[in-house]
């Protein structure tokens, strides 16, 4: 695993060994490559971090994912090695690959249900983003309201059951990010225990949950980096002792 440093422009390339394990090209600070952690650690799948600027990409990301984005999986297995984009296509991958501490739900139709949920939750993390930057608290609210009537009718300690699975770990990083929302929106913040019962327990079990801990991020650590970024000069640093 990385130090958590990242790596920019002018960078060479990843000091990483030829040892056939997974490359996860990622961003501390990135919820969307916070759920591909979250499915790595969940499955315990061996895997080396290496951690992007995205303001200033390296020249060499370039060359093993054309769009530069993450996250990015590179199978260092296979001929090529190929690199996979996109969260959801990367854990689903994940999830079929290795078999082991199954994620998704081995039956058809359940697991169609289950990506039916992850489908819906896109609108929710949007309505995120936009309360997150001063907009209207309530569109989200409304979206976690589908989460927890679901919960409640499924009647378990986790929307996997009475262990995580899939859901839990797609949604995890913006529910995570909820004292985020508290420090940004102050006063504003009406985030309502009693219309939220189940998932205000889910969220104190995800917070035990080894594969959270892993990655967990201190909500006054996600608001320094995004005040640093605001400022035009974003830290992805932040957690490196000597950055």
């Amino acid at each position: 695993m990385s130090s958590g440093r990242h790596l920019a422009k002018g960078s060479g390339t990843p000091d990483v060994p030829e040892d056939g394990i997974l490359r996860l090209y990622s961003m501390r600070f990135c919820p969307f490559a916070q759920r591909v952690h979250l499915v790595l650690d969940a499955k315990q799948i061996p895997y080396h971090s290496i951690y992007i600027n995205l303001t200033e990409k390296p020249d060499w990301l370039f060359e093993k994912n054309p769009e530069g984005k993450v996250p990015a999986l590179e199978l260092v297995r296979e001929p090529g090695p190929p690199v996979l984009t996109e969260s959801l296509l990367i854990c689903e991958y994940l999830d079929e690959q290795y078999p082991l501490r199954p994620l998704y739900p081995r039956d058809p139709l359940k697991k169609v249900q289950e990506k039916l949920l992850i489908e819906r939750f896109g609108p929710v993390l949007g309505a995120f983003f936009k309360a997150s930057d001063g907009g209207d608290l309530e569109p989200f609210w409304s979206g976690l309201d589908i989460y927890e009537r679901e919960l409640s009718r499924r009647g378990t300690l986790f929307f996997g059951g009475e262990q995580t699975g899939i859901l839990d770990y797609m949604i995890w990083p913006w529910c995570e990010r909820l004292e985020l929302l508290q420090l940004q929106r102050g006063d504003d913040y009406n985030y309502d225990e009693k219309r939220f019962p189940k998932l205000t327990e889910w969220r104190e079990r995800m917070k035990r949950d080894p594969a959270v801990m892993a990655f967990y991020m201190e909500a006054e650590v996600q608001a320094e980096f995004l005040r640093t970024r605001s400022a035009g000069k974003p830290n992805y640093n932040l957690l490196v002792k000597d950055a």
